[in-house]
C-alpha cells in the first residue's frame, strides 16, 4: 500500500519548521495585501453601491469551498510545489498524469508573476499619498525597489523566514484593526444602508456586476492556500495545513466585511468609489492628515507583506517540478547553507518585477483567469478522482459534507470565468491552448531524442 508520506519532498533537504502560528500568518499576510485597500472602491463601482458586500460573502463561501478542496490534497500529500505536486500524483497513473502537471507549471509562468506584481503596483499606488507628483515612470522604480528588497530578504534559511513572517502578519492585523475599529466607533448606518434604487434587482447587468465583484473577492481572498506550497517545510502537516487554511479563510472574511463596513460608514459610498487612497482618506478625515500619513505607512507595511508571502510559496514550484524532471534542472539548486531554492527564487522575483510593469486592472483580470481552468477546477476534478480511483492514499483529512464544498467551488470558478469579458476568457483560453500544444511539442522531441539514442 502507498503511504502518503512519500509524496512528501526528501526529509533531508528541506526543513519542517513552520507550526500553525507561522502557517496561519502567511496566509493571513498574502491574503490581507495591499488588495483590499486598492479594491474596496472598485467593489463599490462593480454593483453600484454598498450591495458590493454580497460579492464579499460570495467570495467567503467560494474561498471556504475551495479551502476544503486544498486541506484534503494538501493533507494527502503534504509535499512542496501544491497544484503541482497534486496534480502529477493523483494522475500518476493516467494519460493525463504528465499533461496535467506541465500545464499548471506552464500558466504558473503567466499568472504567478502576474499576481505578485499586483502587490508591487499596487504598494507604488499607495506610495503615491507621500509622492503626489509621483508618476508612471517613479512608480515603476518603486516597484523595482521593492521587489528587489523582497528577493534579498527572502534570500535566507526557512527558520528565519518563518519569525519575519509572523512579524509582517502582526503589522497587517494593526492596520486593520485601526481601520475597523475606527469605524465602528464612528458608523453612522445610514451612510452604510444608503443602497440605490433597484439595488437588487435580477438582470444581466446586475449578474455581471455581481461576477465583477466576486472576481474582485477572489483576488482579494486568493493566498488562503499559500501554504500548501511549502508543505514539505510544515511540522505535522496533516493538522496544521487544513487549520490554517480555514483560520485564514474565516478571519479574512471578517476583516473585510468589517473593512469595508467600517469605511463606508465615515466616507459615503459614492465618494468611496472614486478614492485612489480610501484607507489614508478614511482616517484623514477622523484623525487629521498626521494620522493618515501612519496608516499609509501601515498599509505599504501590509503590502510588502503580501508580496513577501507570495514570493516565498511561488519560489517553491519551480523547484519542485525541477526535482521531478518537469522543469529545468538548475530550479532544483539549493542553496549550500540556507537549504532554499535561490535559483527558483531569484528567477520568479526577477519576472515578478517585470510584471510589475503592467496595468494594474488588466493584471488582476489576466492573472484569474489564466488560472482557473487549469489550477482550481483541474484541482476539484483531481480531488474526486483521487477519492474514486486512488484508494491507497491516505487521506487524514476529509473534506466536511462531501462533494457539496466542491460543487460550490466549480460552479463559483465556473461563474467568475464566464463573466470576466471576452478578452479575458480569450486569455485563458489562450493560455491552455498553447500549454497543450507546448506540451505536444515537448513530448515529440522527447520521443526523437529517445529514438535516436536507442
Amino acid at each position: 500500500m502507498e503511504d502518503h508520506r512519500n509524496h512528501a519532498s526528501p526529509p533531508d533537504r528541506l526543513v519542517r519548521a513552520f507550526g500553525l502560528l507561522q502557517a496561519t500568518a502567511l496566509n493571513m499576510s498574502n491574503m490581507v495585501g495591499v488588495g483590499p485597500f486598492i479594491t474596496i472602491p472598485l467593489m463599490i463601482a462593480s454593483m453600484g453601491g454598498p450591495q458590493c458586500l454580497l460579492g464579499w460573502l460570495l467570495g467567503a463561501i467560494l474561498a471556504l469551498s475551495d479551502g476544503l478542496v486544498w486541506s484534503e490534497l494538501a493533507a494527502a500529500m503534504p509535499g512542496t510545489g501544491g497544484t503541482y505536486l497534486y496534480l502529477r500524483e493523483v494522475f500518476r497513473q493516467t494519460p493525463m498524469g504528465s499533461l496535467l502537471p506541465f500545464l499548471f507549471i506552464w500558466q504558473f509562468i503567466f499568472s504567478g508573476p502576474l499576481e505578485i506584481a499586483s502587490g508591487y503596483i499596487g504598494f507604488a499606488q499607495y506610495a503615491g499619498y507621500f509622492w503626489r507628483g509621483m508618476g508612471p515612470a517613479q512608480a515603476r522604480l518603486v516597484s523595482l525597489a521593492v521587489g528587489t528588497l523582497v528577493i534579498v530578504l527572502l534570500y535566507r534559511s526557512i527558520t528565519a523566514v518563518g519569525r519575519l513572517t509572523v512579524v509582517l502578519w502582526i503589522g497587517m492585523l494593526v492596520t486593520v484593526l485601526w481601520i475597523v475599529a475606527s469605524g465602528l466607533a464612528n458608523f453612522r448606518p445610514r451612510l452604510v444602508f444608503d443602497f440605490p434604487p433597484h439595488a437588487f434587482t435580477f438582470s444581466t447587468g446586475f449578474a455581471a456586476g455581481l461576477g465583477s465583484a466576486m472576481l474582485i473577492a477572489m483576488y482579494d481572498f486568493m493566498g488562503y492556500y499559500d501554504i500548501c506550497y511549502v508543505a514539505g517545510e510544515v511540522r505535522n502537516p496533516a493538522r496544521v495545513i487544513p487549520r490554517s487554511i480555514l483560520y485564514s479563510v474565516l478571519a479574512v472574511a471578517a476583516i473585510y466585511t468589517l473593512m469595508n463596513l467600517s469605511i463606508i460608514a465615515v466616507v459615503p459610498w459614492r465618494e468611496a468609489m472614486q478614492s485612489k487612497f480610501i484607507a489614508s482618506e478614511f482616517i484623514e478625515r477622523l484623525y487629521g492628515a498626521r494620522a493618515a500619513a501612519v496608516v499609509t505607512a501601515l498599509v505599504l507595511w501590509t503590502a510588502f507583506a503580501s508580496v513577501f508571502a507570495l514570493l516565498l510559496g511561488y519560489s517553491r514550484i519551480p523547484y519542485a517540478a525541477a526535482i521531478d524532471g518537469h522543469f529545468f534542472h538548475l530550479f532544483a539548486r539549493l542553496h549550500p547553507r540556507g537549504q532554499f531554492p535561490h535559483v527558483s527564487l531569484l528567477v520568479m522575483g526577477g519576472l515578478s518585477i517585470v510584471a510589475s510593469l503592467a496595468n494594474l486592472d488588466t493584471v488582476i483580470a489576466a492573472l484569474l483567469t489564466s488560472r482557473i481552468l487549469i489550477q482550481f477546477i483541474g484541482q476539484i476534478f483531481a480531488l474526486h478522482h483521487l477519492r474514486k480511483r486512488r484508494s491507497e492514499v491516505v487521506r487524514p483529512f476529509r473534506m466536511w459534507l462531501y462533494p457539496v464544498p466542491s460543487v460550490i467551488a466549480f460552479a463559483g470558478w465556473t461563474y467568475i470565468f464566464l463573466t470576466s469579458g471576452r478578452a479575458f476568457i480569450g486569455f485563458g483560453l489562450l493560455t491552455l491552448v498553447a500549454g497543450i500544444a507546448a506540451w505536444w511539442i515537448r513530448a515529440r522531441v522527447n520521443r526523437g531524442q529517445h529514438r535516436h539514442l536507442s
